[in-house]
């Protein structure tokens, strides 16, 4: 899996981008016509802002037609997974550069990192608040698209540890990988689970265990 280039100068996939909206032009008279990339965009946006994603008025934001705009994204459930796992992709590749010289397992840091980002933007914090079941739904269930990107990535990472000698054990790469993951989505999702707050030093001690053998 290769690196991700980061968006603009930020050095977080999670800082603000601005998205040129209806009226905007280089030069007057001639007015930007939006694209697909500037839908993604303004989710992305609003997703991080902590705003909700109505397609209606995005496209009114966008100076189109909802037809137009459905056409781009599909649905809304499909275009937060998308701006979700562009976000989520960014910054598994951010922290693995932050544990790449970690002694043992690399992993359990990289998942709880990842864990951590996600509930301490304010904007991902409001819908992992507001909406922790609707996104439980959406990225555990393979059919939607966010599951085996995921299930992969974290795969991948394993698979470096595995061949630098980090990690030992007899399970599979492939089933050591999915557990990893439901542990990971089991405490991301914990509000809904039991009700109880995400506690990444938790999650960290149980991925440690499972992978220091």
């Amino acid at each position: 899996m290769g690196n991700v280039a980061s968006e603009g100068v930020h050095d977080s996939p999670y800082a603000q981008t601005v998205t040129p909206t209806k009226g905007s032009s280089s030069r007057s008279e001639e007015p930007v016509r939006p694209r697909p990339a500037n839908a993604y965009a303004l989710a992305r946006k609003k997703y991080l802002a902590g705003e909700r994603i109505d397609l209606g008025q995005m496209a009114d934001e966008l100076g189109i037609n909802r037809v137009t705009l459905y056409r781009w994204v599909g649905t809304r459930d499909g275009l937060i997974l998308e701006v979700i796992w562009r976000l989520t992709e960014q910054t598994l590749n951010q922290e693995w550069q932050k544990v790449i010289d970690l002694q043992g397992p690399r992993v359990p840091a990289l998942l709880v990192g990842f864990l951590r980002a996600s509930w301490s933007h304010p904007g991902g914090r409001h819908f992992l608040m507001t909406e922790n079941e609707r996104l439980m739904r959406l990225t555990t269930i393979a059919s939607n698209g966010y599951q085996p990107r995921f299930l992969a990535a974290v795969r991948y990472y394993l698979s470096l540890d595995i061949e630098a000698g980090r990690v030992s054990s007899n399970i599979g790469l492939d089933d050591l990988a999915f557990v990893c993951v439901r542990i990971a989505e089991s405490y991301q999702y914990r509000p809904t689970i039991d009700q109880s707050p995400f506690d990444g030093d938790v999650a960290e001690r149980v991925l440690t265990a499972l992978l220091s053998g």
